[in-house]
């Protein structure tokens, strides 16, 4: 029987967070991607924590313009910066089922370059 996209997502973000675990010393970069916006966090898994978090629809991105795959790239800049100044350097990233490719791929470079490691 054919699975819907989100019933196939679902599957594929339960075998990749079987693997992937955010320690205080490099947590989880965590992607959520709709059809409009993107918005990722850095997650603290051992005390379930939320440490820094960015969305498309912060002041500072709404206000620019550009098509979603760019700014999916400010977002990666953004986060990047927010990690570095609360002194997270290495992270583990989660893309949540999601292909890497396109937006994801795009912030996921976008916080490479500005400094992160994963």
């Amino acid at each position: 029987m054919a699975q819907t996209k989100l019933e196939r997502r679902k599957k594929i973000k339960l075998r990749v967070r079987k693997k992937i675990f955010g320690t205080s010393d490099t947590p989880r970069l965590s992607v959520f991607r709709s059809n409009r916006q993107i918005s990722v966090q850095i997650i603290d898994d051992v005390n379930s924590k939320t440490i820094v978090a960015a969305s498309s629809l912060v002041k500072e991105i709404s206000e620019k313009k550009g098509n979603k795959t760019q700014i999916a790239a400010m977002i990666g800049k953004l986060i990047a910066e927010r990690a570095i100044k609360t002194g997270i350097k290495n992270v583990v990233f989660d893309r949540n089922g999601y292909l890497f490719h396109g937006r994801v791929k795009a912030l996921a470079d976008a916080a490479r370059e500005s400094g992160l490691k994963f």
